[in-house]
């Protein structure tokens, strides 16, 4: 029966306990005053005096404190013990000993036949070990103010939870939330076959009765029952029991926690003893199957059609079940009945139409009629391949982006030497030269392959970007004329806007490349025509999103999706759309660059991607762009500033310093066409060489960034600590950001991207100079 936490008497007890610490300080006092009656001098005296009073002060407030704190407490805990008086489960208030200073009525109830003082001794017939249980628990209270932990016992499934209600006053409640353990509802000691739970470390928390009966009683941790440690399912272990050494097949499952469920299965058996024991694998919570050695399938527990979500009749093929193992499966199986390669897991694809199942599968031979059986232990690793699945797909990704970067770099140098040539070839020559046409067709094809490096720069986000704060209602309708026209007569576009829209900051150019490339494509899967969708929407995540591989930070979004109602992409395409080169179009129709542009571009301003398809339905991208705070800014029309007179000669020094001849044979003689004084370094080593002659007057420096040993930036910052009025123009194959992030900014310094023309470059070195 339930008491009120703190009674009369043990409030008088309280009391009585404080009483000897106030005669404590009161003997103090008046000691003090005996001496300062027989003290002559009189400061001295008083001194005493005073200190007396101060400790017969102190003495009693500190006494009425602690009176105060006691009665706070005992208001505090009876108002807890109130409150789970009539809780349907068993709760305890105990001290810092474990002392049991007060039990509800379903405590007393359950405990009835087992009443005891201490929580531990409560506790004795339900955990294994309850006092290092408790001691645990309490500590963690005591740090973190509550703890709780779900323990599987040979009764059932309960949960133990404990909250420090003060500073050495503890409530316990003891919950039975059903039988969660292996057995799914069933009563473990009813299982025919040998079963434990072991926690992290190793320690056995509760063993069946059929296990008990094994090992001639309880035990305490694995390694007294196996010799071999960790444990892995599907594997015979030798096992420690009561009568000697047994092989047994180890079936085990993850549970919550770290926790683990064993269950022993006879590793070898006759017809008979077998046929008996399937019975009891049937209920096992381990999909298993009995296999004959050509492959047809005994048996099957239900786990095993649960995991492959199918009926598996007797007489299947295990290869109707199973594909991907990369020999024939019969060949497995036969090596398997003939003892080769058992316990070694393999990983196939569970043949199903609706979802992908990936089943990591253990062969073990058994004997009935003196004929070998093989036994198949399944676990799911569907999830696992998964995440094995998208590394590779990320790493794949990653090292195409790289390549494309590299070869894109390679390429802007080459296409600045094809150009740049082509440039100093029209100079020579007037529009009637019947050579000039063809020199144009250079020149124009020439731009057009800048045009495909600029596309694998953006997949591999390393090209120039220009943001601004744009209002995305506005681009879109400022497109719309140019995207009707792509579309066809054919087909229809139509535009949806939320009218809350944030701004967003992006390169607008690239935006509208990016919108381009998916109506194009969204035009391309409906051969007959039909409608176009572009919706807008604002978008406040409250938390992360998990979609694909990708997570999105919460936070405010402009979400923009293209639908069409064509063909759609197949499950198996899907996730490869995104990959250069990869189209479902013919050779003529697309170079694959597309969607990997769009994908490069996105990313690079910050946003996401992501497609989804219905095959004969159609396809829907949907773009995640981060909310600026700032409003956009309104076109303002600019001043009318005279522009720079470009002369046609020029003078100057100039220190052109690039790691590839072609490239500066063809910027040397551009220069020195325009009166440049040029002086010529294929190293920056070279360059800060030339520099140490003291005399020598360079105005302007001229250098890619990126080249062997020192890099431009490098070289550059060491030579401005002489020349610190030396104007800059870097040139590079890749982006600006090939700089390096958290590089100090180089004054006076331009940025000039390859592949560039005779005029970009001469226009660029006047500006810097004037």
């Amino acid at each position: 029966m339930s008491q009120p936490v703190i009674t009369h008497s043990s409030s008088l007890s309280a009391v009585t306990q404080l009483v000897p610490n106030f005669f404590v300080a009161t003997a103090a006092a008046i000691t003090l005053f005996f001496a300062a009656y027989f003290m002559t001098d009189l400061r001295m005296a008083l001194g005493l005096v005073l200190t007396g009073s101060i400790v017969l002060v102190v003495g009693a407030a500190a006494g009425i404190a602690r009176l105060r704190q006691r009665r706070h407490q005992r208001i505090l805990l009876n108002s807890v013990s109130h409150f789970v008086d009539h809780d349907a489960s068993p709760s305890f208030i105990t001290d810092g000993q474990g002392e049991i200073m007060y039990r509800n009525k379903a405590a007393g109830h359950r405990f009835e036949d087992h009443p005891a003082d201490t929580l531990a001794h409560a506790f004795d017939d339900l955990f294994v070990n309850p006092s290092a249980l408790l001691f645990r628990m309490q500590t963690k209270a005591q740090i973190k103010g509550a703890s709780r932990g779900d323990i599987v016992t040979r009764r059932g499934h309960v949960r133990l939870s404990v909250h420090c209600v003060t500073d050495d006053k503890f409530l316990w409640r003891l919950e039975d939330i059903g039988d969660r353990s292996a057995a799914a509802g069933r009563d473990a000691d009813s299982l025919s076959l040998p079963m434990l739970t072991s926690g992290p470390s190793g320690t056995i928390l509760f063993m069946n009765e059929a296990f008990r009966k094994l090992m001639g009683g309880r035990v305490k941790t694995l390694d007294r029952i196996f010799r071999d440690l960790p444990l892995r399912s599907g594997q015979v272990y030798n096992v420690d029991a009561a009568e000697g050494v047994i092989s047994c097949l180890v079936a085990e499952v993850e549970g919550a926690g770290g926790r683990k469920e064993v269950y022993l299965l006879p590793a070898t058996a006759g017809a008979s003893s077998v046929s008996a024991e399937w019975s009891g694998l049937e209920a096992l919570p381990v999909p298993l199957l009995r296999i004959a050695p050509n492959g047809r399938v005994l048996a099957s527990n239900k786990d095993a059609c649960c995991l492959l979500k199918t009926t598996i009749p007797e007489g299947t093929h295990f290869g109707e079940l199973f594909e991907g193992l990369g020999r024939p499966l019969n060949d497995w199986l036969q090596d398997a009945a003939n003892g080769k390669g058992l316990h070694q897991p393999e990983f196939l694809r569970a043949v199903n139409d609706d979802e992908e199942t990936f089943v990591q599968i253990s062969l073990n031979r058994v004997y009935e009629d003196d004929e070998p059986v093989l036994v198949a232990v399944m676990n799911d690793v569907t999830e696992l391949k998964t995440l094995e699945a998208q590394f590779v797909q990320s790493q794949k990704m990653q090292a195409i982006g790289q390549l494309a970067g590299g070869v894109a770099h390679d390429f802007n140098n080459l296409l600045t030497a094809i150009s740049g040539h082509c440039d100093l070839l029209l100079l020579r020559h007037d529009q009637g030269d019947q050579d000039y046409s063809d020199l144009v067709q250079i020149n124009q094809n020439a731009n057009r392959a800048a045009s495909l490096v600029r596309q694998l720069l953006a997949f591999s986000r390393k090209q120039n970007l220009r943001p601004e704060i744009l209002d995305l209602r506005d681009t879109l309708a400022d497109l719309t004329h140019l995207l009707n026209r792509l579309v066809g007569e054919k087909t229809t576009l139509t535009l949806s806007h939320d009218p809350s829209l944030l701004p967003i900051k992006v390169d607008k150019r690239q935006l509208e490349q990016v919108m381009m490339n998916l109506v194009v494509n969204a035009r391309d899967a409906m051969p007959d025509g039909g409608e176009i969708r572009i919706e807008t929407e604002a978008k406040n995540l409250k938390s992360p999103l998990e979609r694909d591989r990708a997570i999105i930070p919460a936070g405010d979004y402009v979400t923009v999706r293209v639908l069409d109602d064509g063909v759609g992409i197949s499950s198996e395409k899907l996730p490869k759309i995104f990959e250069p080169f990869y189209t479902t179009k013919r050779t003529s129709e697309g170079a694959g660059l597309g969607l990997s542009t769009a994908y490069g571009i996105i990313k690079q301003t910050g946003g996401f991607i992501f497609a989804d398809s219905i095959v004969g339905s159609g396809t829907v991208f949907t773009l995640y762009f981060p909310a600026h705070e700032k409003r956009a800014v309104e076109a303002v029309a600019k001043p009318n500033v005279k522009p720079i007179e470009m002369s046609r000669t020029a003078d100057g020094v100039v220190l052109l310093v690039e790691d590839e001849a072609p490239v500066r044979a063809f910027a040397s003689r551009a220069l020195r066409l325009r009166g440049y004084t040029v002086l010529e370094a294929d190293s920056a080593e070279t360059a800060l060489e030339t520099l140490q002659d003291k005399s020598l007057e360079v105005d302007i420096f001229v250098t890619d960034v990126i080249m062997p040993g020192m890099d431009g930036p490098s070289w550059v910052r060491e030579a401005l600590v002489d020349r610190p009025d030396t104007k800059v123009v870097f040139v590079s194959g890749y982006a600006e950001d090939a700089f390096g992030e958290g590089q100090p900014d180089i004054p006076n310094s331009v940025f000039l991207p390859k592949p560039f023309s005779l005029n970009d470059l001469t226009t660029t070195v006047q500006k810097q100079l004037h």
